[in-house]
């Protein structure tokens, strides 16, 4: 498969980002300076391209200021290997996606117990950054081995206590994500637990749930 092709899906990978809760670190980035560049995110991530590049650096820029927060550094690595989906070069393409990635990995690195506590909109900051993780690893080219870690990442944030305390859009969010990855590996009955689940809890994303929950039993 072509670089092209390949990289050309991993803009899609934060789909259900525009629901997704913010959190960062004890030191939260106030919501006047966060909001704009999550702003941006949401657009590339819904296919936007030409916000890609705006995503990117805002992000970039927001951790320049607080270079700790593991939060910062997940987006602007997500951000960064979405910019490999516009990248005419294919030596561009994986230059993007192999920093993108280094930068996830050192946000992963960088969590510790104070990441735990929820900070803005209530979502704790571990969560956040391993969903971010686990989003763009599973849809990365399977050649960059990191959908292991993207499957492991995205258990770890359903099976984790702090999960329970999370809002309700944050939740319905990985839901939506394990739903597709469980219908992918052709695991109906898990794919309709989760829509189940986003449904019954009123989330945000319910009427998408219930629209896949249609197709998956017709």
């Amino acid at each position: 498969m072509q670089h092209t092709t390949v990289f050309g899906h991993v803009r899609h990978f934060t789909m259900a980002a525009s629901l997704v809760c913010l959190c960062a670190t004890a030191h939260a980035v106030p919501d006047a300076q966060f909001q704009p560049a999550f702003q941006q995110f949401i657009q590339a991530s819904a296919g936007d391209t030409a916000a890609i590049d705006g995503a990117a650096e805002a992000f970039s820029n927001l951790l320049k200021s607080d270079p700790t927060n593991p939060v910062l550094m997940a987006y602007a690595g997500s951000a960064t290997a979405m910019k490999a989906s516009t990248a005419m070069m294919p030596w561009k393409k994986m230059g993007y996606a192999e920093d993108g990635m280094a930068q996830l990995d050192k946000a992963l690195a960088m969590l510790n117990a104070s990441h735990d506590a929820p900070v803005q909109q209530g979502t704790p900051g571990v969560l956040e950054v391993k969903f971010v993780a686990a989003n763009t690893f599973l849809a990365v080219p399977g050649f960059m081995n990191r959908k292991e870690r993207g499957t492991k990442l995205l258990s770890d944030v359903l099976a984790s206590p702090l999960f329970a305390t999370a809002p309700v859009p944050f939740k319905g969010t990985v839901w939506l994500k394990a739903a597709n990855e469980a219908t992918k590996a052709s695991n109906t009955a898990e794919a309709k637990r989760y829509l189940g689940l986003i449904v019954e809890q009123h989330a945000p994303q319910a009427p998408k749930a219930q629209e896949l929950l249609k197709g998956l039993s017709s």
